[in-house]
């Protein structure tokens, strides 16, 4: 089965690449790399191009996740049933990889938070209330979209565990103890993308959610 980790894997990637800030960017001759936070996911896409490009950005970043999980499913949902599951995280996993770091931008793409949603999704989609009801339940009040989008990274990961231990999963019992590893390594890249946020949430410099308004 290395050989199905790694093709997930790879898949998850190349889906990951497509990166909806940048493009829809270009499209607009705005490049969402040298504006706000420089980065190019759905929250910059908000701040710095209004409501218009951040839902097409989260939808166009969500969706290639869903995209890869589905791929993944239609190959091995009769080869390995139980493991299935599994696969579809590593197929996420790639996704996330090929979001943040995209070889041809020199390594330098979104948070993968937007990502993160289609994987939750796609793979538990009974989870997708929890995570929802705790981002909105801390960027309401608080009005930190970074916070809200470590909740639901967070909430996503000790769902999966909760749900695998009292074997809620459909997956196998042996496939198990992987599943929560690749599910916290996600977990330590949402983090560690987010590292600046997390040091000016510390020292009370963090920006709230202000998109704007005039550009589309």
């Amino acid at each position: 089965m290395i050989a199905s980790r790694i093709i997930c894997l790879v898949i998850g990637y190349l889906c990951g690449l497509f990166q909806t800030g940048v493009i829809y960017g270009k499209l607009h001759h705005f490049d969402l790399r040298k504006h706000g936070s420089g980065n190019s996911g759905m929250t910059n896409s908000l701040r710095t191009l209004g409501w218009k490009a951040g839902i097409i950005v989260f939808f166009g970043d969500s969706l290639k996740a869903v995209l890869a999980i589905v791929v993944t499913w239609v190959l091995f949902k009769d080869k390995y049933p139980e493991a299935v599951k599994m696969l579809e995280l590593y197929a996420g996993l790639g996704v996330i990889l090929g979001n943040n770091f995209p070889f041809y931008l020199k390594f330098k793409g979104g948070k993968g938070i937007a990502a993160t949603v289609g994987i939750v999704f796609s793979t538990f989609v009974y989870m997708v209330p929890i995570s929802a009801a705790l981002f909105f339940a801390t960027v309401i009040p608080t009005g930190f979209i970074s916070i809200g989008s470590l909740m639901i990274i967070s909430s996503y990961f000790a769902q999966i565990v909760v749900f695998g231990q009292l074997g809620l999963l459909a997956a196998g019992p042996q496939f198990l103890p992987e599943t929560y590893i690749i599910a916290a390594v996600i977990v330590l890249i949402a983090f560690i993308r987010h590292k600046e946020n997390i040091k000016r949430l510390v020292n009370g410099t963090e920006n709230k959610f202000a998109p704007k308004h005039k550009k589309d």
